[in-house]
């Protein structure tokens, strides 16, 4: 049964990370960590900018940390650091540059296989986030368009005239960080930015104040055109030409990578799992980031893996 671990986990994360600690914390003796990108926390490493601020909470909240993982408020890079010191602490097995095709379980046991592995389990986590299928506009964009519009930060130059789509946390990034090279406006449906933190709340107001980004809130777009080279886009109350847009209206679940996991999903696309996260499939949990219907603070998805690890030793007793 040397073959066999004790628990794998699908994500090298906040959620996965925390997950990988309190299991050898607790007890858990093999532990096998699988991620498809070539280091952990993806999204932090390449979606944020360097000495980015990074909460231990999100939107103000104040989150107790359950667990062994004595995260703090810091930056990019001390977050990189400290999550580095954990898995380096840890000594756990990884699987960094390999993508999970699937896991089914069989009897008592499940078996994760991917293009470079074919491991066996007791019990998996599912810790895999949000940002690899962004959410498209309703309105059709033109195919002459598509290298002049964008869902991240990728392929913009400096001085163009961007107009940025959303009202997350993202959004407001984005702009603010576009804003420093770039004619920038922020462009929200609604007449107000109520989703993103207190401290993404504060900076979009200064860099308004300051004029550094323009804020178009309450209006519709329309349609896209291509006009002379420019993006021409209809807003509900008229319009104006852009070199580029950038979308940052979210993302969906992955579907299908859920479903080749195993996990049932209910009428929306989210996965079903009970008060200790666990899917409809005994010993298969979910935790991080495809937990939120929204985004959610770090706190609470190392607090997952704490919950989810106990609830796996305290069904062995």
């Amino acid at each position: 049964m040397k073959n066999i671990y004790d628990l794998i986990i699908i994500g090298g994360g906040p959620g996965g990370i925390g997950s990988v600690v309190e299991a050898k914390e607790l007890g858990l003796e093999k532990v096998l960590m699988i991620e498809k990108t070539d280091n952990h926390s993806h999204t932090i490493r390449k979606f944020y900018k360097d000495q980015k601020r990074v909460d231990k909470d999100w939107q103000g909240q104040a989150v107790e940390l359950e667990g062994n993982v004595d995260f703090v408020d810091g930056t990019k890079e001390s977050t990189l650091d400290y999550f580095d010191k954990l898995l380096d602490d840890e000594l756990i097995d990884t699987r960094f540059n390999c993508a999970v095709e699937s896991v089914k379980k069989e009897g008592d046991i499940f078996h994760v296989t991917s293009a470079c592995c074919a491991e066996k389990a007791r019990n998996v986590i599912v810790c895999i986030g949000r940002m690899g299928k962004p959410n498209k506009p309703s309105y059709k964009i033109p195919p002459s368009l598509r290298t002049q519009i964008n869902f991240n930060l990728d392929k913009c130059s400096n001085g163009e005239k961007i107009l940025v789509v959303g009202g997350g946390d993202t959004a407001v990034e984005y702009a603010c960080e576009l804003s420093e090279t770039n004619e920038v406006t922020l462009n929200y449906r609604r007449e107000t930015l109520g989703r993103p933190n207190p401290t993404n709340q504060e900076m979009i107001t200064n860099y308004s104040n300051d004029e550094a980004v323009t804020l178009k809130l309450g209006i519709d777009i329309e349609s896209l055109a291509s006009e002379h080279g420019q993006v021409k886009v209809n807003f509900s109350d008229g319009a104006e030409l852009f070199d580029r847009i950038i979308y940052a209206i979210g993302g969906t679940t992955p579907k299908d990578f859920l479903s080749c996991c195993s996990i049932t999903l209910d009428e929306t696309g989210e996965p079903i799992f009970d008060e200790n996260y666990e899917s409809e499939v005994e010993g298969l949990y979910v935790a991080g980031d495809i937990v939120f219907n929204s985004g959610g603070s770090i706190a609470i998805a190392l607090n997952h893996g704490h919950r989810i690890v106990t609830h796996i030793l305290n069904r062995r007793k």
